[in-house]
């Protein structure tokens, strides 16, 4: 046998037996884990999780009669209380209209009422369109399978022709065309920047 054939012999042998020296280094230095260990949240948030049954990070869609895609998220959602409605905390929700228009919202907190089909959103509400619009109020009511959007108090918005502020806003889709429609009513106020539509 030459030399080359006795270092693969020898190889063939000690290959073998480092591997099976270098698994059990792993084994015996690997830390153990304690089946019986606490998990690692504090008492007071269990506690919290428990009583008023969270849920981390919700996510909801669905599409209306029309065929509007309407989505809505959270940071987390638990049982509101003294009520059955339950609560959420930095909502996020979409609209991506049939017509191609998208339209989306942001809130502090909100409460939903999946029973009644409805959302009230509140504290610094943001409403953002892709046809250029950002809309500001503090309460906003909506509906979570229609396109059925209200803004009962003041708004101020930012638009292509400027700025503007009203005592109420309304989203929807009259019957008779099916054409999303945002309405400004109760004392509009505009001032016109031409410059705005330039840009």
């Amino acid at each position: 046998m030459d030399r080359y054939s006795r270092m693969v012999a020898w190889l063939k042998v000690l290959l073998p037996l480092m591997a099976l020296g270098l698994l059990s280094t792993l084994f015996l230095l690997s830390r153990s884990i304690d089946p019986t260990a606490e998990i690692p949240f504090a008492d007071s948030e269990i506690q919290d999780r428990l009583r008023d049954q969270q849920i981390t990070g919700p996510f909801f869609s669905g599409s209306t009669v029309g065929g509007d895609q309407i989505s809505f998220s959270a940071a987390k959602m638990g049982t509101a209380e003294n009520s059955g409605n339950t609560k959420a905390d930095n909502i996020s929700a979409q609209i991506d209209l049939a017509s191609g228009s998208r339209i989306v919202f942001f809130a502090d907190q909100g409460i939903v009422n999946l029973a009644e089909d409805q959302s009230v959103l509140t504290g610094n509400v943001l409403i953002t369109t892709s046809s250029g619009y950002k809309i500001n109020s503090d309460k906003l009511v909506a509906a979570m399978s229609a396109l059925s959007v209200e803004s009962p108090k003041d708004v101020t918005a930012i638009g292509p022709i400027g700025t503007l502020t009203a005592g109420a806003m309304r989203l929807n889709a009259p019957e008779s065309n099916g054409n999303a429609q945002l309405v400004f009513t109760n004392g509009v106020k505009l001032i016109y920047l031409p410059q705005m539509i330039e840009e």
